[in-house]
């Protein structure tokens, strides 16, 4: 196959593989229909074939892949996938702010660790960075609500978000106003200002999902 990849040393190896590979399929480099072979894969990566075997399971469960009588292969995510997960996650999150909103016992303090990480990453413009404490600040809404199953429902889809998130977060030349949208979010839901929250989320995602489609059109543009 060929895939120009880094190969594996540390553990987690799976996982590692799978985290590799699903950045492959969200920007569009693998493209649906292609044929992911195990011995490939292992040549490509470092790696033995059992990391490659827990890494193609695991992206088989997020609907990333499909095994089928000769292999494996890419289902990809189409445009309208992409739209659903951002749909998806506006909806979910919209609905977790509610929640945290109304609670009298909620812990705002615990969101300034990763929005002074993600301001400190924007002052180095340190993407990588940037997008794990991203999305640390988002998940903070789910695990606080108080709602087990929406925060189940985040845990089920955060790879594929948080995939969706290191590839904006990368496009962004200035990360600051990104951490301010951010600082702002918080701001309007701990004052009660659910809908101005609400606004902003929306102006938030719309941008990242903007960045995305750049991202894929130029992936395509660039795969053989």
């Amino acid at each position: 196959m060929g895939l120009d990849v880094t190969p594996l040393k540390q553990t987690n190896l799976g996982e590692q593989v799978a985290r590799e590979l699903r950045v492959l399929i969200v920007d569009g480099r693998l493209v649906s229909g292609v044929h992911l072979i195990e011995a490939d894969l292992s040549r490509d990566f470092g790696v033995s074939r059992g990391p490659i075997r827990d890494a193609l399971r695991k992206l088989e469960a997020e609907g990333l892949v499909e095994t089928r009588q000769r292999g494996t292969f890419v289902v990809g995510l189409t445009e309208q996938d992409v739209a659903e997960m951002f749909s998806l996650r506006q909806t979910l999150e919209s609905f977790a702010l509610r929640l945290c909103a109304d609670r009298d016992d909620l812990d705002w303090g615990a969101f300034e660790d990763p929005l002074a990480r993600m301001r400190a990453a924007a002052d180095v413009s340190d993407a990588a960075t940037f997008a794990l404490a991203d999305l640390q600040f988002h998940a903070l809404f789910y695990e606080l609500s108080g709602h087990r199953r929406l925060n189940a429902l985040w845990r089920d889809n955060e790879p594929t978000f948080s995939t969706l998130l290191t590839l904006t977060t990368a496009r962004d030349v200035d990360l600051h106003p990104s951490a301010e949208s951010h600082a702002e979010i918080l701001e309007y839901v701990r004052a009660g200002d659910l809908e101005r929250a609400l606004r902003e989320l929306e102006v938030h995602l719309e941008g990242a999902s903007r960045r995305l489609r750049e991202a894929r059109r130029e992936a395509s543009v660039e795969a053989p």
